[in-house]
Order: structure tokens, then sequence, then C-alpha cells
């Protein structure tokens, strides 16, 4: 079995991976930590779990986790990953972080976009960023993993197969995205009450949202080419979970056709479990893949403006974060992808 904890196991991601990992055939749960509710059972702090997690919920103590267990999954804000690692821990554990301490390559680009000075510039080289799908052989050999932010999992999903296979214009990319709530945690904020966001959709982060030099890092990382800036722009949506990518770039030849983007995004993608192409007409809804490690694809030409237009779901929670970090997981440790992951979406 992989002894693995949960630090950070009382937020939105944190209490997902919780949920997730109890079911996984291949897994023991060994401790789940909590900055607001040490000593409180986490059954007590989330009751829906029964008389499952009787056990207290306990403080971070960095060197008893590295020494009891094979996994660490670190849901927790940025800065507090990359200032408790050190470095000889990952000669004893494997690190996920959920986090967005190691998902730029550049120390750099991480203070311009965080205004935080990164706490371990010298372990971002060893980091691999866990888009599971497009950096498969890297995830399986590394023992620190950035699992990616939920816009960019979304996004780069829709995305890739097009840069790569160089059919359209990038510097035309134009990325609109719509989130639910539960994707800016759970901690207390005015915008977040349910009489401030209810009813109201709201664009917020404009042109310098964090998740946009992760996408331009990730673009150019995975295919090697200049991606010059893009523009995207993240929308809170009054639902709980879900996200909905909407995807526009120019196309470099008016002669591409219907069959040869279709034939690009299924050499992509038929042999991936988690992404699904839909048919010609139908387009992703959150709805779809809700409560599942999914995301959903498909797109159209627009021959009036030379365009095309990818649209992608995810749900937030799960491909967007714990789905997505236990997927990486199952590759580190040479598992089948899916074990653990199976579920299909809950409709409503």
């Amino acid at each position: 079995m992989i002894r693995a904890a949960v630090i950070g196991s009382t937020g939105y991601a944190g209490i997902e991976l919780v949920r997730l990992l109890s079911q996984h055939p291949e897994v023991e749960l060994t401790a789940f930590t909590s900055t607001s509710y040490v000593d409180q059972p986490l059954n007590e702090v989330y009751p829906q779990f029964g008389k499952q997690f009787n056990s207290p919920c306990v403080a971070e103590d960095w060197e008893k986790l590295v020494e009891n267990n094979d996994v660490l999954f670190c849901a927790l804000p940025h800065g507090h990953v990359a200032e408790k690692l050190q470095p000889q821990f990952l000669e004893k554990v494997k690190v996920i972080d959920l986090g967005a301490d190691f998902r730029l390559p550049e120390a750099s680009t991480y203070e311009a976009w965080y205004n935080l000075p990164h706490p371990q510039p010298l372990l971002l080289p060893e980091a691999v960023y866990g888009l599971t799908e497009w950096n498969r052989k890297l995830v399986s050999s590394t023992r620190l993993l950035a699992n990616p932010g939920c816009y960019p999992t979304a996004t780069l999903l829709g995305l890739l197969p097009l840069v790569k296979a160089d059919l359209i214009d990038i510097s035309t990319i134009v990325v609109d995205a719509k989130s639910g709530v539960s994707g800016a945690g759970r901690g207390l904020s005015l915008d977040r009450l349910f009489t401030e966001c209810h009813e109201s959709v709201k664009a917020y982060g404009v042109a310098n949202h964090r998740h946009t030099p992760e996408i331009e890092a990730s673009l150019a990382t995975i295919t090697d080419i200049m991606i010059p800036p893009i523009s995207f722009t993240p929308h809170l949506i009054p639902m709980h979970r879900g996200i909905l990518s909407t995807i526009y770039a120019k196309l470099k030849s008016s002669a591409t056709d219907l069959e040869n983007v279709k034939s690009i995004y299924q050499v992509a993608y038929e042999n991936e479990p988690f992404v699904r192409m839909l048919p010609k007409g139908i387009f992703p809804e959150t709805r779809y893949v809700k409560g599942s490690n999914r995301c959903d694809i498909n797109f159209k030409l627009d021959s009036r403006t030379g365009r095309i237009i990818v649209v992608s779901a995810i749900d937030n929670l799960i491909k967007g974060a714990a789905g997505q970090a236990i997927q990486n997981m199952n590759c580190m440790f040479n598992l089948a992808e899916t074990l653990g992951l199976e579920g299909a979406p809950a409709f409503i």
C-alpha cells in the first residue's frame, strides 16, 4: 500500500483528495493536516463522512510526515510548500504540490506574478509539470510534481493539439474561461458571499491573472515553441464547481477543414482515458463532467472569421485539482492511471 498524507486537508481541494484517496485500492491515508482544525476529528469538520475519518486533524510536522509516508499531497496556498520543502526530503518521499510554487520554470516569473521571492529556486529544475496527458514520461520519473492549475488544465488540454500541429497563429490566442465559486477556495471573502455572487457573473484578474504565465510557460515547455503573451480572462459564475474554457485563435490556413482538425485531436487523445472529444455539434457543459476526472472538448471552425473556437470543460476540484493529482500519483507509482478515478460524473 502507498502511504499518503494530505497536507491542507480541510480546504476544498484537500477534502476532495481525502474523499478520492479513501476509495483508492492501493492507498493508505496516514494523516490529515490542518491549520484551522488541529485536534478536531475530520468527520466533525465535514460530517458527510459519517463514521469515517474520526481521527483528529494534526498540525504540520514535515519531518514526521516525510518519515511516515511515500507521498505527500500538498493542498496549500502559494508560498507555503516551497518554504517548508527541503531538498533532502525528496530522497525519502514524493511530493505532489497542488499549489503554484513549482508550476513556473523561472523564479523571476514567480516573483513577478505572485509578489513573493521564490523560497526554493534551486528545486524548480527538478519539478515536473503534471499535465499527465502531455508530460507522462517525465511525470512517471519525478519526485516533485507541480499539479497544474484548474484554468490551465482546461485551457491547455483544448489548445495543445492545435499548437503542436502548428495549425494556429499563436499570437492570436484569446481564452475566455469561467469557474464556479469553489475555484476561489474555502476562505471567507466578501465577493464570494452568496448575496454578492448569486445571480451575477463577473470578470476578475483581467489582464493579470496568475494562471496566465502558467499557460504560456506550459505551452512553451511542452511544445518547444516561443509563445507570445496570450489574452486570458477568467470569470466567476454563481455555481459550486466546474470550469468552461472557450479558446479562440486564427487559423494559419484557410484550407484547414473539419476532418483535418478532428484527426489531430483524435491522434492526441484517442488513447487518453480522461479526455473525450464530443460528437459534431455537441459542446461541453460543466454538468457533463461534474464529479469526474474527465475533460470534454469540442471545436468549431468559423469560416467567416478564419478562426477556430475550442470549448473544454472540467470539474475544477477534480480534473483541475485532486483527481489530476491522483492521476499523477498513479503514474508516479506505475499504477493504472484510472485507479481510484473510475467514477462517472454526477449529472445534478
